[in-house]
């Protein structure tokens, strides 16, 4: 009698090493239901079902109301860009758009080694360090910082209000909503548009040539962009701008020490970097799963699924998919084509995945250069993030020998 199909994705050791289950989603449970739930929820493993529903933005939706799961809070702000659908999301990303052509991102590129190095400097000082916050928080945090036009000093200020901003995130479909959660979520955005109402107001008096100021144009033209979806646009850049390339940096390293012979490959040959970064993306993917919401009945892989069911869509399996990689389970900073789902497909795709794949080659492209070995330096089980959306731990201590 085959085993049950247990898949929980709140259970940290599902969490630390899903990939097995994943497989076995993939063969037995493409569409698989989740019993006893608040709500009617499906996981989706393989990579061709993936693809189509977040192709399919007409019939899954990635709008989660929240009167709707707890309608005692209301709509207390409006939706950032990622929780909208077309036209309202053809609109806000056209605005926030024009800010991460391969352009504008490739003129960063000279400031971002700079504050790489200087990372690093302090960095190889020290010799052991945590690489979170020594090398994989601060620079894309101050980037972005930079890029929206807010002072990098309060980069302690965003890790905190980021930290708390994610680590609920995806739990309520698993665990339920609890109304208490929500409160204190919406009061931390709502720190956090305070800290952005005074800045707005200076660049209405005092432009510059910053995304901010952009925004507050856009604002001011009236039907483009209101105040509190300005706000709300901030907010988001903040936290998506740092929160998933920390990850990407992290997962590099750690998948470069776990396999020492593709580390040396790639200090051996610097010009497979861009296809490193893809394949971290792949294999350790920041993001595991990306939700929908069908919006009408339909029929996938002979399962019923009904107007408003929730699709937990694994991107993190549909990565590893047999038919479309070979040997899926093997880390290879060499593999092309990469078709890779991590960064997103249809038009939630990531808006900053120029920015991302930059910041990260950067980073490491600096790490490999200025260190002869990189290795951890602790052999306990690294704390994981909270969420179970990111594949990701909160500290990652290494010891780094310079070159």
């Amino acid at each position: 009698m085959p085993e049950p199909f247990a898949f929980q994705p709140l259970d940290p050791a599902t969490r630390r090493d899903p990939f097995a289950l994943y497989a076995r989603g993939r063969r037995d449970h493409p569409i698989f239901e989740h019993k006893g739930l608040p709500f009617r929820i499906f996981s989706v493993f393989r990579y061709a079902d993936v693809q189509a529903i977040l192709r399919d933005s007409d019939s899954f939706s990635n709008v989660f109301q929240l009167a709707q799961i707890a309608p005692e809070l209301g709509e207390a702000r409006p939706p950032s860009m990622l929780g909208t659908d077309p036209p309202e999301h053809t609109r806000l990303r056209s605005l926030v758009g024009k800010a991460f052509t391969p352009r504008i991102i490739q003129r960063l590129e000279a400031r971002m080694a700079e504050i790489a190095e200087q990372l690093l400097d302090e960095a190889l000082a020290k010799r052991e360090v945590d690489l979170v916050q020594a090398l994989s928080y601060p620079l894309p945090v101050t980037v972005i910082a930079e890029i929206i036009g807010i002072p990098s000093e309060d980069r302690a200020r965003f890790k905190a209000w980021s930290d708390q901003a994610v680590a609920n995130l995806g739990v309520a479909f698993m665990a339920g909503v609890d109304p208490e959660r929500l409160r204190r979520q919406l009061a931390l955005f709502e720190e956090m548009r305070a800290y952005f109402v005074p800045l707005a107001e200076e660049r209405r008096r005092d432009p510059r040539e910053d995304l901010l100021t952009g925004l507050v144009r856009a604002e001011h033209e009236g039907s483009k962009l209101s105040h509190d979806e300005m706000l709300s646009m901030l907010v988001l850049l903040l936290v998506a701008g740092n929160e998933t390339t920390t990850t990407l940096i992290g997962n590099a390293v750690l998948e470069l020490v776990a396999w020492p012979e593709e580390q040396a490959r790639l200090r051996a040959d610097a010009a497979l970097l861009p296809r490193a970064i893809e394949e971290v993306l792949r294999f350790a993917s920041p993001v595991q799963f990306a939700p929908r919401r069908a919006t009408q009945a339909a029929e996938l892989q002979g399962v019923a699924i009904r107007e408003n069911d929730m699709l937990l869509c694994w991107i993190g399996s549909a990565n590893r998919d047999e038919t479309l990689f070979a040997e899926p389970e093997r880390f290879d900073v060499a593999r092309d084509p990469n078709p890779h789902l991590s960064l997103g497909f249809g038009i939630h795709y990531c808006v900053g995945a120029n920015l991302a794949r930059l910041e990260a080659r950067v980073a490491l492209s600096a790490l490999l250069r200025r260190t002869r070995r990189i290795e951890l330096a602790s052999d306990e089980a690294l704390p994981l993030h909270p969420s179970p959306v990111f594949r990701a731990v909160t500290r990652l201590p290494v010891r780094l020998e310079p070159a």
